[in-house]
C-alpha cells in the first residue's frame, strides 16, 4: 500500500475548516511525519494540466429510482412539516491511515437507491413543503484537477480510489436534487425543534445538530426530547421496510441466487478444505469470493462452524479444522450491489454420509423447519412461527429423553426446558439489514400480524454442547440449523431458497454429484 500523500498538519492546512464540521472535506490520516508529496508550484502546475476531458456522461435513471421514491413519500406521509435529515454515514478507521470498506446506512439506501457505490458522508435532506417534502442529496463532488485534493488527498483524491462521480451525474442515476456537501452548513443554520436525524448512521453530524439544537432552541432538555423523536424516525423507517415492493423482492432473489452458488463452491471444495488445519478459513474464503464476484459483499460475517464449534451460534473465528465425519454448519449471505442480502444456513456431512444419530437430529430440525413454513401465510401472528417449531423441538428432545418434564410440560411459558437446545429465535426480517426492520415496535414485529410482501426467515437448530450431560453421550458436540429465507404471498408463502437441498438424502446426493 502507498503511503498517504500528506501528514496530518498539512492536511488541516490544505481542506481548511475544523475536523468537527460535517460539511468540511475528510482529513487524511497521517502516517509519517513528513510529506512525500513535491510542494512545489512547478508541480502542482504541471500536474494540474494536460488532462483528457472528463466522461460527463448522465446516466439514465438506475431501476431502484422507483422503489426508493416511493420509500421517500411513505416516509414523507408519516412526518407532515418535519425536516428529516438522512446521513450515509462516514469512512470508519480499522488502523491508523486504513478504513474498513464503505457501506452506506440501509435508512439511507432504502430513501435513494444508492447502494455499493454511495458516497461517504452523503446526506439526504427531505425540506418540508406545503405538500409534502423535497428531497435533497448533499455529497462531496470529485474535485477539479487544478486542485491539490485531486492528487494530493488519498480520501476522496482520484490517484488514491479512483474516478468519482459529479453532481448532475448522481442527479441523473438517482433522479434527485444533489448539492456540494458545504451547502449543507445552510440547512444546520436553520435547524429548528422540527429536524429529526437518523442518529445512529453518522455520529459526528449528529453530535452536530445536538449541538445547534441545544444553542438554537435554548432549552436543556432539547437533547433527551430530540433523541425521542428521533428514535421515532429511525422506527417509522425499521416499519416500512417490513414489506417489500417487487423491485425489493427481486433484488433478495437475485441475493439468494448468489448464495446459492456460494454454497456449491464450498461443496466442491471439501475435500480441500478437510486437508487443512484451518478448513473453516477455506469455507470462508471460498464463499467470500463468491460474493464479491456476485454481488458487493457478504450480508454478515460468515459462520463456517465444524464439530463442536456449530454449537456456538455465532462462530466467526473459523479457524478451526473440518474432519471427515464432523458435521459443518455454514451461516452466510451475499449482499448485492443494492445491498440487500442473503441469509441461508446449510448443515453438510464433511464425508458427504450422515451417521445414523446426526441424520436423526439433522431430519428433526427440517421437520421443524417444514412445520413453521407449512403455518405462513398472511393474516398469521409472526410469532407462532417460532411456536410451531417449538413443538416439535420439544417433542422430539423429549422423545430422546433429554428433558427432565414431558414435552406438553416443557412448552408452557413457565418452563421451557427444551429451549436449553435452541435458545435463539426462529425467524427474524430480512432485507436491507441481515436483521431487517429491528426498530419496529413489537406490535409490528414480533406480536405482528404476517403480510403479503413480507420476507423473513425461518431456522430452527439443535445445539448440543460437547460437554452437556443433559444429553447421551453420543449427541453431544452435534449443530445443526437449516435456515431457508421467506416470501410472504397472498395465498401462503414461496420459500426463496428451496433449490438449495434440503433433506439428508438430497445433501448427501448434493454432495456426491459436486464432488
Amino acid at each position: 500500500m502507498s503511503d498517504t500523500a500528506t501528514s496530518s498538519t498539512e492536511a488541516a492546512a490544505t481542506t481548511g475548516a475544523p475536523a468537527s464540521s460535517a460539511t468540511d472535506a475528510p482529513k487524511p490520516r497521517a502516517t509519517q511525519n513528513r510529506s512525500t508529496t513535491p510542494a512545489s508550484s512547478a508541480f502542482a502546475e504541471y500536474i494540474g494540466s494536460g488532462w483528457a476531458d472528463r466522461d460527463e456522461t448522465v446516466p439514465e435513471p438506475r431501476d431502484a429510482v422507483a422503489s426508493a421514491a416511493a420509500h421517500r413519500q411513505a416516509i414523507s406521509d408519516r412526518h407532515p412539516g418535519q425536516r428529516l435529515i438522512v446521513p450515509a454515514g462516514r469512512l470508519k478507521q480499522r488502523s491508523n491511515d486504513t478504513d474498513y470498506p464503505f457501506r452506506a446506512h440501509s435508512a439511507f439506501t432504502q430513501l435513494t437507491g444508492w447502494g455499493s457505490d454511495a458516497e461517504p458522508g452523503s446526506v439526504l435532506v427531505l425540506e418540508p413543503t406545503g405538500n409534502g417534502h423535497e428531497a435533497t442529496l448533499f455529497f462531496r463532488e470529485r474535485a477539479g484537477r487544478d486542485s491539490d485534493e485531486f492528487y494530493a488527498n488519498p480520501e476522496i483524491g482520484e490517484f488514491w480510489i479512483g474516478p468519482r462521480p459529479s453532481l448532475t451525474q448522481v442527479a441523473g442515476d438517482l433522479a434527485l436534487p444533489t448539492r456540494h456537501i458545504s451547502e449543507l452548513r445552510q440547512v444546520l443554520d436553520t435547524l429548528d425543534e422540527s429536524t429529526l436525524v437518523v442518529r445512529e448512521a453518522d455520529p459526528e453530524l449528529t453530535a452536530e445538530i445536538d449541538s445547534l439544537r441545544l444553542v438554537q432552541l435554548d432549552d436543556h432538555n432539547a437533547d433527551a426530547t430530540a433523541e425521542d423523536t428521533d428514535a421515532e424516525l429511525a422506527r417509522d423507517l425499521s416499519e416500512l421496510r417490513l414489506t417489500k415492493n417487487d423491485w425489493e423482492v427481486a433484488e433478495l432473489r437475485a441475493a439468494v441466487a448468489a448464495t446459492a452458488s456460494g454454497f456449491d463452491d464450498i461443496v466442491r471444495e471439501l475435500p480441500r478444505v478437510a486437508e487443512h488445519d484451518r478448513g473453516e478459513r477455506i469455507i470462508e474464503g471460498v464463499f467470500n469470493a463468491r460474493a464479491r464476484l456476485d454481488g458487493n459483499a457478504v450480508g454478515y460475517d460468515t459462520i463456517a462452524a465444524s464439530g463442536p464449534h456449530a454449537c456456538i451460534l455465532h462462530w466467526t473465528r473459523n479457524n478451526g479444522p473440518v474432519r471427515p465425519g464432523d458435521l459443518v454448519l455454514i451461516d452466510a449471505g451475499v449482499e448485492v450491489d443494492s445491498l440487500f442480502t442473503a441469509d441461508i444456513t446449510r448443515t453438510l456431512p464433511v464425508s458427504g454420509m450422515f451417521t445414523p444419530t446426526q441424520r436423526l437430529v439433522y431430519e428433526a430440525v427440517r421437520e421443524a423447519a417444514d412445520a413453521a413454513y407449512a403455518i405462513v401465510r398472511p393474516g398469521i401472528r409472526f410469532r407462532e412461527v417460532h411456536a410451531i417449531a417449538m413443538e416439535v423441538i420439544a417433542r422430539r428432545v423429549a422423545e430422546w429423553g433429554m428433558l427432565p418434564v414431558s414435552a406438553e410440560e416443557a412448552l408452557q411459558a413457565d418452563q421451557q426446558q427444551h429451549r436449553r437446545y435452541m435458545v435463539h429465535g426462529t425467524s427474524h426480517h430480512l432485507g436491507l439489514d441481515v436483521h431487517d426492520c429491528a426498530q419496529a415496535r413489537r406490535d409490528f414485529y414480533i406480536d405482528g400480524e404476517v403480510r403479503a410482501g413480507m420476507t423473513f426467515t425461518i431456522e430452527p437448530g439443535l445445539y448440543f454442547q460437547p460437554d452437556d450431560l443433559t444429553v447421551p453421550e453420543e449427541f453431544r458436540g452435534i449443530g445443526v440449523r437449516i435456515e431457508d429465507d421467506i416470501l410472504v404471498t397472498e395465498t401462503g408463502a414461496e420459500n426463496l431458497s428451496i433449490a438449495i437441498p434440503r433433506t439428508a438424502d438430497d445433501v448427501e446426493a448434493w454432495i456426491a454429484r459436486l464432488r
